[in-house]
């Protein structure tokens, strides 16, 4: 949704005084993004071939970091600055295994950058700002209300994802500004949460900024990690009733191949059962590198099973950032 259709309701906007750092200046580096993806592009159909969001400039060269989902196979990128100006930008990286894309501007942005926090140490409970483009009026005074473990359907795992109340409207790619001013991650889903009574309260899900400095100069560099690539199946997985459920397939993925079928029970990894996303994805991850066999133990209509599928580089079956 563009930041001109819509408002933070006055009373969850973050107020100058109850901050001990400049926040206008800080919310000068969170811009706008607008995303042009082909329509033949593999995450086109489940994403969509036109998106916007926002994103973080964390180099004074004009470096913008975001939420990858925003940028993955995108041909075309543009970004905003809250006075108004547009300048397209060259993907650097889309990292599936962090979650997080690098945007680089092709003009100066002329706008400060963001230092980063340390969002390991970062308290629940803690008074945050999650921020999107266009100042105050797009942003949302919050606080931490969670840090734990999370395992995403499409194959992604966090150790500790951070996650803040009350939510951002337009999260993908804000900016989670710490009690100091500085970079504590960067907004990826809206989730629930269930309060007393069963109430449910949508919260924003943000992946910390500690996972990407130790990656972020090789991101920067040469587009990708430098370590081997995990192995990945082209899953979509649901967890019901403690099974791990096949929910669908990606296109030309290795599942796919190997003739796994929406419905699929996954009942182990290498023999080993498994009953959780977070445990599923560990026990693949282990077996080494992409291009490993995996071997599943699969319950499909009253059978069970047992199948060797060859995983893949996910990267290798997405279109890559054009040269500018």
């Amino acid at each position: 949704m563009p930041p001109g259709e819509w408002i933070v309701a006055q009373e969850y906007q973050p107020k100058p005084s109850d901050y001990g750092y400049n926040l206008g200046r800080a919310l000068t580096s969170v811009v706008g993004l607008r995303s042009i993806i082909p329509a033949d592009a593999a995450t086109a159909e489940v994403l969509g071939t036109e998106r916007t969001g926002n994103g973080v400039v964390i180099r004074e060269n004009g470096l913008v970091l975001t939420i990858g989902y925003l940028v993955t196979e995108a041909e075309t990128v543009w970004l905003s600055t809250h006075d108004g100006r547009k300048i397209s930008g060259h993907v650097l990286a889309f990292d599936q295994e962090t979650g997080f894309g690098l945007v680089q501007a092709l003009s100066s942005l002329d706008l400060p950058a963001l230092s980063f926090d340390q969002s390991s140490t970062a308290k629940v409970g803690e008074q945050v700002v999650v921020a999107g483009a266009g100042g105050r009026a797009h942003a949302v005074a919050a606080k931490i209300v969670a840090k734990q473990e999370f395992a995403g359907y499409w194959e992604y795992y966090l150790d500790e994802a951070l996650f803040t109340s009350p939510f951002h409207p337009n999260w993908g790619g804000t900016a989670l500004i710490g009690p100091g001013g500085d970079l504590l991650g960067i907004g990826s889903l809206q989730l629930e949460r269930t309060r007393d009574g069963g109430r449910a309260e949508p919260i924003n899900m943000m992946v910390p900024i500690d996972i990407l400095k130790p990656v972020l100069n090789d991101l920067v560099k040469f587009g990708r990690l430098s370590r081997p690539p995990r192995p990945w199946l082209g899953l979509y997985s649901t967890e019901i009733d403690q099974r791990i459920v096949v929910a669908g397939l990606a296109k030309r993925g290795p599942a796919r191949r190997a003739e796994l079928k929406i419905g699929d029970i996954i009942v182990a990894v290498g023999g080993n059962e498994v009953s959780d996303l977070a445990d599923f994805y560990r026990k693949i991850w282990s077996l080494g590198a992409a291009g490993v066999g995996v071997p599943l133990t699969i319950h499909r209509d009253g059978d069970t099973f047992d199948v060797t599928v060859k995983s893949g580089e996910r990267n290798q079956f997405l279109k890559k950032p054009s040269v500018h």
